[in-house]
Protein backbone atom coordinates (compact mmCIF):
# COMPACT_ATOMS: atom_id res chain seq x y z
CA UNK A 1 0.00 0.00 0.00
CA UNK A 2 1.48 3.76 -0.94
CA UNK A 3 1.59 5.95 1.74
CA UNK A 4 -0.59 8.74 1.41
CA UNK A 5 2.06 11.36 0.38
CA UNK A 6 2.35 9.17 -2.44
CA UNK A 7 -0.79 9.40 -3.81
CA UNK A 8 -1.36 13.00 -3.29
CA UNK A 9 -0.20 14.72 -6.68
CA UNK A 10 0.97 18.42 -6.01
CA UNK A 11 1.95 19.34 -9.44
CA UNK A 12 -0.81 18.06 -11.84
CA UNK A 13 -3.82 17.75 -9.97
CA UNK A 14 -6.70 15.96 -11.31
CA UNK A 15 -9.11 18.35 -9.77
CA UNK A 16 -8.15 21.12 -12.16
CA UNK A 17 -9.76 18.84 -15.12
CA UNK A 18 -12.58 18.16 -12.96
CA UNK A 19 -13.50 21.62 -11.57
CA UNK A 20 -13.61 22.80 -15.60
CA UNK A 21 -15.72 19.86 -16.48
CA UNK A 22 -18.43 21.37 -13.72
CA UNK A 23 -17.74 24.56 -14.73
CA UNK A 24 -19.02 23.61 -18.01
CA UNK A 25 -22.09 21.88 -17.31
CA UNK A 26 -25.47 22.16 -18.60
CA UNK A 27 -26.68 19.58 -15.74
CA UNK A 28 -26.87 20.08 -12.71
CA UNK A 29 -23.88 19.39 -10.47
CA UNK A 30 -23.85 19.62 -6.69
CA UNK A 31 -20.19 19.02 -5.04
CA UNK A 32 -20.65 18.22 -1.64
CA UNK A 33 -17.89 19.04 0.65
CA UNK A 34 -15.06 16.87 2.16
CA UNK A 35 -14.34 15.82 5.84
CA UNK A 36 -10.63 15.91 5.87
CA UNK A 37 -9.80 12.86 7.29
CA UNK A 38 -12.73 10.92 5.68
CA UNK A 39 -11.03 12.41 2.39
CA UNK A 40 -7.51 10.86 3.47
CA UNK A 41 -8.89 7.77 5.09
CA UNK A 42 -10.73 6.81 1.97
CA UNK A 43 -7.61 8.49 -0.51
CA UNK A 44 -5.42 5.58 1.00
CA UNK A 45 -8.02 2.66 1.12
CA UNK A 46 -8.41 3.50 -2.30
CA UNK A 47 -4.56 3.83 -3.34
CA UNK A 48 -5.79 6.28 -6.64
CA UNK A 49 -3.70 9.06 -7.13
CA UNK A 50 -5.13 12.75 -7.19
CA UNK A 51 -3.44 13.17 -10.76
CA UNK A 52 -6.67 11.40 -11.54
CA UNK A 53 -10.00 12.33 -12.04
CA UNK A 54 -11.16 9.17 -9.75
CA UNK A 55 -8.70 10.29 -6.84
CA UNK A 56 -9.52 13.83 -7.09
CA UNK A 57 -12.75 13.55 -6.58
CA UNK A 58 -12.09 10.84 -3.23
CA UNK A 59 -10.06 13.34 -2.25
CA UNK A 60 -11.33 16.51 -2.88
CA UNK A 61 -15.36 16.11 -2.19
CA UNK A 62 -17.60 14.21 -0.54
CA UNK A 63 -19.34 12.85 -3.62
CA UNK A 64 -21.27 14.70 -6.56
CA UNK A 65 -24.55 14.70 -7.05
CA UNK A 66 -25.93 15.04 -10.62
CA UNK A 67 -29.43 16.50 -11.95
CA UNK A 68 -30.84 16.58 -8.61
CA UNK A 69 -29.47 13.94 -6.83
CA UNK A 70 -30.45 11.50 -9.81
CA UNK A 71 -27.24 10.50 -10.21
CA UNK A 72 -24.63 9.75 -7.31
CA UNK A 73 -20.73 9.94 -7.58
CA UNK A 74 -19.08 8.54 -5.30
CA UNK A 75 -16.07 10.21 -3.45
CA UNK A 76 -15.10 10.09 0.44
CA UNK A 77 -18.41 10.70 1.99
CA UNK A 78 -20.64 13.02 3.23
CA UNK A 79 -23.97 13.58 5.29
CA UNK A 80 -26.51 13.67 2.10
CA UNK A 81 -24.03 10.17 0.57
CA UNK A 82 -23.26 8.63 3.88
CA UNK A 83 -20.77 6.07 2.13
CA UNK A 84 -17.48 6.63 0.72
CA UNK A 85 -16.61 4.70 -2.35
CA UNK A 86 -13.85 2.36 -0.77
CA UNK A 87 -16.83 1.11 1.79
CA UNK A 88 -19.25 0.61 -0.86
CA UNK A 89 -17.11 -1.82 -2.76
CA UNK A 90 -16.21 -3.43 0.37
CA UNK A 91 -17.99 -6.63 0.90
CA UNK A 92 -19.04 -6.26 -3.22
CA UNK A 93 -15.86 -5.38 -5.28
CA UNK A 94 -13.12 -6.26 -3.13
CA UNK A 95 -12.81 -8.33 0.34
CA UNK A 96 -10.09 -6.08 1.19
CA UNK A 97 -8.92 -2.38 0.75
CA UNK A 98 -6.10 -2.45 -1.43
CA UNK A 99 -7.31 -5.73 -3.61
CA UNK A 100 -7.11 -5.99 -7.52
CA UNK A 101 -11.15 -5.59 -8.10
CA UNK A 102 -12.69 -7.97 -10.62
CA UNK A 103 -14.91 -4.14 -10.69
CA UNK A 104 -15.48 -1.00 -8.85
CA UNK A 105 -18.14 0.90 -8.41
CA UNK A 106 -18.14 4.24 -8.84
CA UNK A 107 -21.75 5.82 -8.81
CA UNK A 108 -25.18 4.81 -9.17
CA UNK A 109 -28.93 6.35 -9.45
CA UNK A 110 -31.66 6.63 -8.18
CA UNK A 111 -33.91 3.76 -10.14
CA UNK A 112 -30.92 1.30 -8.85
CA UNK A 113 -28.52 1.43 -11.79
CA UNK A 114 -24.93 1.28 -11.23
CA UNK A 115 -21.63 2.40 -12.50
CA UNK A 116 -18.82 0.32 -12.46
CA UNK A 117 -15.04 0.40 -13.83
CA UNK A 118 -14.28 -2.67 -15.37
CA UNK A 119 -11.78 -4.60 -13.88
CA UNK A 120 -11.61 -7.57 -15.82
CA UNK A 121 -14.80 -8.84 -14.94
CA UNK A 122 -16.68 -7.82 -17.99
CA UNK A 123 -14.35 -8.42 -20.53
CA UNK A 124 -10.37 -7.13 -21.80
CA UNK A 125 -11.73 -3.46 -21.86
CA UNK A 126 -9.76 -2.84 -18.79
CA UNK A 127 -10.42 0.52 -17.36
CA UNK A 128 -13.74 1.12 -19.12
CA UNK A 129 -17.37 1.88 -17.83
CA UNK A 130 -20.18 -0.04 -17.51
CA UNK A 131 -23.87 0.41 -16.10
CA UNK A 132 -25.74 -2.04 -14.55
CA UNK A 133 -29.43 -1.63 -15.71
CA UNK A 134 -32.02 -1.76 -13.83
CA UNK A 135 -34.48 -2.83 -16.22
CA UNK A 136 -31.82 -5.85 -17.92
CA UNK A 137 -30.16 -6.93 -14.52
CA UNK A 138 -27.28 -6.83 -17.14
CA UNK A 139 -23.79 -4.90 -17.35
CA UNK A 140 -23.75 -2.46 -20.12
CA UNK A 141 -20.69 -1.86 -22.00
CA UNK A 142 -20.78 2.41 -22.08
CA UNK A 143 -17.79 2.29 -24.07
CA UNK A 144 -15.95 5.43 -22.90
CA UNK A 145 -13.65 4.91 -18.97
CA UNK A 146 -13.95 7.46 -15.77
CA UNK A 147 -12.84 10.38 -16.56
CA UNK A 148 -15.48 10.79 -19.92
CA UNK A 149 -18.06 9.00 -17.75
CA UNK A 150 -17.61 12.23 -15.08
CA UNK A 151 -17.62 14.70 -17.87
CA UNK A 152 -20.53 12.72 -19.57
CA UNK A 153 -22.15 13.72 -16.20
CA UNK A 154 -21.94 17.38 -16.82
CA UNK A 155 -22.58 17.86 -20.44
CA UNK A 156 -24.30 14.66 -21.09
CA UNK A 157 -28.10 14.23 -22.43
CA UNK A 158 -29.50 12.32 -19.21
CA UNK A 159 -32.59 12.99 -20.54
CA UNK A 160 -32.21 10.40 -23.36
CA UNK A 161 -30.20 8.32 -21.10
CA UNK A 162 -32.94 8.05 -19.03
CA UNK A 163 -35.63 8.07 -21.36
CA UNK A 164 -39.12 6.19 -20.03
CA UNK A 165 -37.50 5.92 -16.47
CA UNK A 166 -38.70 9.37 -15.02
CA UNK A 167 -41.55 9.65 -13.71
CA UNK A 168 -44.18 12.84 -13.12
CA UNK A 169 -42.59 15.33 -10.71
CA UNK A 170 -39.77 13.15 -10.53
CA UNK A 171 -37.15 15.90 -9.12
CA UNK A 172 -39.33 16.55 -6.34
CA UNK A 173 -39.62 13.32 -4.75
CA UNK A 174 -35.59 12.80 -5.31
CA UNK A 175 -34.76 16.02 -3.99
CA UNK A 176 -36.36 14.42 -0.86
CA UNK A 177 -34.11 11.26 -0.89
CA UNK A 178 -30.76 11.14 0.64
CA UNK A 179 -27.64 9.15 -1.18
CA UNK A 180 -27.88 5.96 1.02
CA UNK A 181 -31.74 5.59 -0.64
CA UNK A 182 -32.95 5.06 -4.08
CA UNK A 183 -36.44 3.76 -5.34
CA UNK A 184 -38.06 0.52 -5.39
CA UNK A 185 -40.65 -0.37 -8.16
CA UNK A 186 -43.43 -2.77 -8.04
CA UNK A 187 -43.45 -4.26 -10.43
CA UNK A 188 -39.89 -4.56 -10.86
CA UNK A 189 -37.94 -3.00 -13.70
CA UNK A 190 -37.32 -5.88 -15.24
CA UNK A 191 -40.36 -6.64 -15.75
CA UNK A 192 -43.10 -6.12 -18.37
CA UNK A 193 -44.59 -2.81 -17.66
CA UNK A 194 -46.05 -0.28 -20.24
CA UNK A 195 -45.49 3.26 -18.05
CA UNK A 196 -43.28 4.04 -15.28
CA UNK A 197 -46.07 5.88 -13.98
CA UNK A 198 -48.13 2.77 -13.42
CA UNK A 199 -46.09 0.96 -10.99
CA UNK A 200 -45.89 1.98 -7.20
CA UNK A 201 -42.96 2.76 -5.74
CA UNK A 202 -40.79 3.43 -2.50
CA UNK A 203 -37.18 5.27 -1.00
CA UNK A 204 -35.55 1.74 0.55
CA UNK A 205 -31.87 1.30 0.96
CA UNK A 206 -29.65 1.62 -1.82
CA UNK A 207 -27.86 -1.47 -0.41
CA UNK A 208 -30.95 -3.29 -0.52
CA UNK A 209 -31.54 -2.70 -3.88
CA UNK A 210 -28.18 -3.76 -4.78
CA UNK A 211 -28.40 -7.14 -3.29
CA UNK A 212 -32.55 -7.83 -4.20
CA UNK A 213 -30.91 -7.34 -7.69
CA UNK A 214 -27.81 -9.34 -7.54
CA UNK A 215 -30.11 -12.05 -6.52
CA UNK A 216 -32.35 -11.55 -9.30
CA UNK A 217 -29.27 -11.70 -11.54
CA UNK A 218 -28.00 -14.95 -10.32
CA UNK A 219 -31.60 -16.21 -10.41
CA UNK A 220 -32.64 -15.51 -13.55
Amino acid sequence: MKQLNELINHDEPGWELVSEWIKEAINKIQVLPKDKKSAELTLYNSQVTTRSPMGAIIYETGGILVDNGWIRILGSGHTKLNRSITDWNKGKSITEFGQQAPYFLVADDIIGGFFAVNGGAFGKDLGKMYYFAPDSLEWEAMDIGYSDFINWTCIGNLEQFYQGFRWKNWREEVKQIDGTRGIAFYPFLWTQYNDINDLSRKSISIEEIWNVQIDFRKQL
